[in-house]
């Protein structure tokens, strides 16, 4: 990451304890002393926090951050520092996977949803789903998402499901 022009970036994360951290595509550029590029401004995935292939993602991922939320015609990003540990719901000690989840640890293997999804044995269509809600992993589903998650030393924190 040394050298690359998103290092002030990156530099600036480390040194915050906030999160999230929200700043505006004008913050950004006076970190950067450069402007952003165009794609920036018009394009969703040019912030998108993957792993492979994008210097400015590397930026704030190494810095212990994902973009949480964008607001492109505001010209504003938010970035979030996922917890050290998540909090899961457990029941009949099956962790009830969310969307949140699925993707925390999709990123901590380093994964796109399609590698994600053929180490799944699904569609990266159902990894999608899963990440944005539309529904949960079958338990099936979500006995395999645990032995991945143990396998990849991803760390949880489980608790009894509340009783309704």
């Amino acid at each position: 990451m040394n050298g690359s022009k998103y290092q002030p970036l990156q530099d600036f994360l480390s040194r915050s304890a906030r999160s999230p951290v929200t700043l505006t595509f004008a913050e950004i550029e006076t970190i950067l002393a450069n402007p952003l590029p165009a794609s920036a401004r018009t394009h969703r995935a040019w912030w998108s926090n993957r792993s492979k292939g994008a210097l400015q993602a590397a930026a704030w991922i190494q810095a212990g951050y994902t973009v949480k939320a964008l607001d492109l015609a505001g010209e504003q990003v938010t970035f979030h520092k996922p917890p050290d540990v998540y909090k899961v719901q457990q029941v009949n000690d099956i962790v009830q996977w969310n969307g949140e989840l699925v993707r925390a640890l999709r990123r901590h293997m380093g994964m796109t949803q399609a590698e994600l999804a053929q180490t799944l044995g699904v569609r990266q269509q159902t990894v999608s789903e899963w990440e944005k809600g539309v529904y949960a992993p079958t338990r099936a589903s979500a006995k395999y998402l645990m032995l991945v998650a143990e396998q990849a030393k991803f760390t949880y924190e489980a608790s009894a499901q509340p009783e309704s």
